[in-house]
């Protein structure tokens, strides 16, 4: 099993003790556990629910698609394939009707 690097010192040379992560460089230990719960990604909708892969939104409002005549509009449906941490477009959404595209998580709602 591959260690992450270390969070502060970023060294390759991190070792496991149990539940432990301890890097030999900086002297600094963490949590597995903890590690894997910052790693998560908390994209909120347009409500304030939390999306997950897998989920299955509507649009709030139209939205125009960049490069093209066609507009999506409210209502429509789409299945959540990946979320992603880009500040501009979080959701990588199969769209009933259109194709694959990413979407702001700010003009969608959980069904």
């Amino acid at each position: 099993m591959s260690c992450p690097p270390c969070p502060h010192c970023q060294s390759e040379f991190v070792y496991q003790d149990q539940s432990l992560f301890i890097c030999p460089e900086c002297a600094h230990e963490w949590n597995a556990e903890d590690a894997a719960a910052a790693n998560e990604l908390n994209i909120c909708d347009a409500n304030g629910a939390v999306l997950a892969e897998g989920d299955k939104v509507t649009f709030v409002k139209d939205l125009k698609i960049k490069g093209s005549s066609q507009v999506l509009k409210i209502g429509t449906k789409a299945v959540i394939r990946r979320i992603h941490d880009k500040a501009d477009h979080q959701l990588d959404c199969k769209i009933s009707g259109a194709a694959d595209m990413f979407v702001t998580a700010k003009f969608v709602k959980k069904v």
